[in-house]
């Protein structure tokens, strides 16, 4: 099912805003950008800003609960909350901070969270979710020692849980941290890291969170304690962190299992973004990365872009609110969506 985006020229949720002049956005970047989604990074940064603006204007919010795992995704989220605070002269201490240490978290990544939010001058709190996972997979039966997707999820959701409560508590609402390219593979955990109260990252693919989190610190965070943590972000391999390793290493590594982020952003452009079937969007992969990945892992990571795409529908159809950035590809309900239901055919 391709979507019209005919229509479609701001996000519908700042649209009224716009309108009655309250903030001043940029429009969604236009289809004509090389890819896969190499775009301006200031207008990117800028779109994510102002959407995130708007909702709290609209809503009278002036909390925002943010989980700062020390990965790339929650240290953009955390900026663009900070620079929508800034924009609305809203008090720094509605910015609430959380890193919630599991069974895999490392120290480096837990360092970058605390280094991040020091940098930005905000508090950061420590909540560990190991003893309450431990009792609740203990209460339904599992052993806690064997690492499958129930030992994996309990995780996710127990930190979901608590962001939200803490939301609650405090009148504010969860900054959703997943980008584009995590909700387009359903590379997230339903009812946890899925669930929000608005997405920030969800019309930004993991290549283009990357160039962003480059640009700020070349562009704002230069010297600062806040780009310090960043720049080893950056260096950090992209993982879940919810199985531990030993001495504290990662031993998830995303891109190893799901494959490369960079293809599947290019997959994601070719098939959603201009509609192509796979043999053209595999022909035109292999002539743009065909001399680093070769043609053989070109293929494999199409068929679980293709299979994937389609098997983890039920996500994104029930995903929170979030801020469109691209004008051909996004994932809200007005644009490009497939029935939960659709069944994996071959293309002929």
């Amino acid at each position: 099912m391709k979507a019209d985006y005919g229509s479609i020229s701001v996000h519908p949720d700042f649209r009224r805003a716009l309108r009655e002049g309250r903030v001043k956005a940029p429009a969604v970047l236009p289809r004509t950008l090389p890819l896969p989604f190499l775009g301006k990074p200031d207008r990117v940064f800028a779109i994510q800003v102002a959407g995130l603006a708007a909702r709290l204007d609209a809503i009278r919010c002036r909390c925002a609960v943010v989980g700062l795992s020390g990965g790339l995704d929650s240290a953009l989220a955390l900026l663009v909350t900070y620079a929508a605070f800034e924009r609305l002269g809203l008090p720094k201490s509605g910015i609430r901070v959380y890193t919630m240490p599991g069974f895999g978290t490392s120290g480096r990544t837990r360092g970058n969270a605390e280094l991040l939010a020091e940098g930005l001058g905000l508090r950061i709190e420590a909540i560990s979710i190991a003893k309450a996972c431990r009792q609740h997979l203990k209460d339904i039966g599992h052993d806690g020692k064997t690492p499958d997707v129930v030992f994996e999820n309990a995780q996710a959701r127990m930190r979901t849980m608590i962001l939200m409560d803490k939301a609650n508590m405090l009148g504010g609402i969860v900054i959703g941290t997943g980008d584009m390219s995590e909700i387009a593979l359903g590379w997230c955990t339903f009812n946890g890291d899925h669930m929000s109260m608005f997405g920030v990252n969800a019309g930004v693919p993991k290549t283009v969170v990357r160039e962003v989190c480059d640009w700020w610190c070349g562009e704002w965070g230069r010297g600062r304690k806040a780009a310090r943590a960043i720049e080893d972000i950056l260096a950090t391999p992209v993982s879940p962190e919810l199985v531990p390793g030993r001495n504290g290493e990662i031993v998830q590594k995303t891109e190893e299992k799901l494959g490369p982020y960079e293809l599947h952003d290019f997959f994601m452009q070719e098939i959603i973004g201009r509609n192509r079937a796979s043999a053209e969007v595999f022909a035109a992969a292999f002539r743009k990365f065909g001399a680093k990945y070769g043609a053989e892992a070109i293929g494999k990571w199409l068929a679980v872009f293709r299979r994937r795409i389609v098997t983890q529908a039920f996500k994104r159809n029930c995903a929170p609110d979030g801020v469109k950035v691209f004008a051909d590809v996004y994932f809200g309900p007005s644009d490009w969506h497939i029935p939960s239901d659709l069944s994996i055919a071959p293309e002929k």
